[in-house]
């Protein structure tokens, strides 16, 4: 036996490995690029507390933060043909709407609800953009009908918040007979007095810019929210130029007026009460 099997061998204590941390835990900042604790996160309503970039809310978070109490009534969206064209590129418009379904838990890219906001009686609107990138249908577009026609019966306010590319290629021409379907539905609210209110989300483009989200009586905006019709590289390509710095941002909306406001999220509902407690006389 050798000198080397003759010494004492080292006790190895029972290493401790480290799992992976999941990733719901952090958060990347889009805006300034610093890692932030998801519950840190959450805690600010989704907003960077370093750089106040504003991360996109769920449909029912966003109610929560507005309706008084949080308290709302949910309202069941109408029913349309699914796939009206019998769609298929990659893969069947069905299988889409039901990948959608189960990631967003919701039946379509809007959520309806009514309630009270600082006691003034509301529909609110909201779009998710996790569900097929908040594209607007034939469904989306009857959900907005029935939105308008119900703020019209409760002589509520109307509020939507929408956060969208557009209207949805699958269901071709039926979803952009929507711009013009929604624009008259807004126009029954405005010849009864009735407030309508849009807050404009991250992004909001396409048909939905080009119809009713920017017909309201008051526009109001997210910070750093990308606001336009085409894409900034489809309007250089077009018209050959170079755009300004930040061309589609709220501030540069705003500053060219575009929108009324830009509001922060923690002062969203404040202000939003502050026009019905003005309007709603």
């Amino acid at each position: 036996m050798n000198w080397i099997n003759n010494r004492n061998r080292p006790i190895v204590k029972k290493v401790n490995i480290v799992k992976d941390i999941p990733d719901n835990y952090w958060d990347k900042c889009p805006g300034c690029g610093n890692m932030l604790y998801h519950s840190e996160v959450q805690k600010h309503d989704f907003v960077c507390p370093s750089c106040q970039y504003h991360f996109r809310l769920s449909p029912m978070k966003r109610l929560e933060l507005l309706f008084d109490e949080a308290k709302f009534t949910p309202i069941k969206l109408p029913q349309t043909k699914e796939d009206p064209l019998h769609f298929k590129d990659i893969k069947k418009y069905t299988d889409r709407l039901k990948e959608a379904r189960k990631k967003t838990n919701h039946d379509e890219a809007v959520v309806l609800a009514s309630g009270l906001m600082g006691g003034h009686p509301v529909v609110i609107g909201v779009f998710d953009f996790d569900f097929m990138g908040g594209s607007m249908n034939t469904t989306v577009g009857q959900a907005i009908i029935k939105a308008a026609d119900l703020a019209l019966n409760k002589q509520a306010a109307l509020l939507l918040i929408p956060a969208s590319g557009g209207a949805r290629m699958q269901e071709g021409i039926l979803s952009l007979m929507q711009m013009a379907r929604t624009v008259l539905a807004v126009k029954k609210l405005k010849q009864q007095r009735l407030p309508y209110i849009v807050l404009l989300t991250n992004p909001t483009t396409g048909g939905v810019t080009a119809s009713f989200a920017m017909l309201a009586d008051i526009t109001l905006a997210e910070p750093g929210a990308t606001i336009g019709f085409a894409g900034a590289r489809v309007i250089e390509q077009t018209i050959h130029e170079k755009l300004p710095e930040n061309f589609q941002k709220s501030e540069y909306l705003l500053e060219h007026g575009m929108i009324d406001q830009v509001v922060p999220r923690d002062k969203t509902r404040e202000k939003i009460i502050h026009f019905l407690d003005l309007l709603m006389k």
